[in-house]
């Protein structure tokens, strides 16, 4: 795609702004900072994986996932403010993730060790990984405010803090799950995903382009297992003391 190419493509914002503009939508401001960041942020980083691709040196590739996982912590943390210690757990589940899933595909070879690999492939699991964080804190933050009273019962008749937060965690769990489960009953049918459809574009031949999806699709189901129940049963704990009492109230996120 050439520069005018994607100039004239400039279109699809101009019809967003048109009808916010008449239907006094007030979406406007918002729209061309978003359009205006996007492209900063997306051309700044076609440059730098140019130059890390080019190069191919473990270090910027280290750096460089070090610079998505810092950016998903930063983001996600916002919804997690009322939990003690959130950044950390946010880092570690990251992690985690990221080494989990790089060291299967390394390990068996499935996918080769170089930037062309691991940065795409990277970002993709700790960006599904965050949104996942995303939703499993806003729920838990609901669930637990909106138990409050059952939870201090139970803790009240004896209970542990697990038997006390046990339900409200699994449904945060869940309910954070389910998007990611139920998209890959339908991909293929209702949508074609941005990787394959990438792939197709580029001209990549459409069998080999569904099984670098699949990987993704089966890579995006682990992370979001994994990263609600890592973040999960770290979090819980730091919302009682010692004394197994609650230490701390868990209001909602916006």
């Amino acid at each position: 795609m050439s520069f005018l190419n994607l100039t004239l493509s400039l279109i699809f914002v101009l019809i967003p702004l048109i009808l916010s503009k008449t239907l006094n939508l007030g979406l406007e401001k918002d729209t061309i900072i978003a359009v205006v960041r996007s492209i900063i942020q997306l051309l700044t980083v076609g440059y730098i994986l140019h130059f890390v691709f080019t190069s191919n040196d473990y270090l910027y590739i280290i750096l460089m996932i070090g610079l998505i996982i810092g950016a998903a912590t930063a983001n996600a943390r916002k919804k997690g403010t009322s939990i003690p210690g959130i950044t950390g757990k946010l880092i570690f589940t990251f992690l985690f993730v990221e080494l989990l899933t790089q060291g299967i595909l390394l390990g068996f070879g499935i996918t080769p060790p170089t930037a062309q690999y691991m940065i795409p492939i990277s970002g993709m699991m700790v960006g599904n990984s965050m949104v996942l964080a995303i939703l499993f804190l806003n729920r838990f933050a609901s669930e637990v405010h909106a138990y409050e009273e059952e939870i201090e019962l139970i803790l009240s008749l004896g209970g542990t803090p697990k038997q006390a937060i046990h339900r409200q965690l699994i449904t945060a769990i869940k309910a954070s799950t389910i998007p990611t489960i139920e998209s890959q009953k339908t991909m293929g049918l209702v949508q074609l995903p941005g990787m394959m459809s990438g792939q197709i574009i580029a001209g990549a031949d459409p069998i080999q382009a569904v099984q670098f999806q699949l990987l993704v699709l089966f890579l995006l189901l682990t992370t979001a297992v994994i990263t609600s129940v890592l973040l999960g049963f770290l979090s819980y704990p730091t919302l009682f003391n010692q004394r197994m009492q609650r230490v701390k109230e868990v209001n909602p996120t916006d």
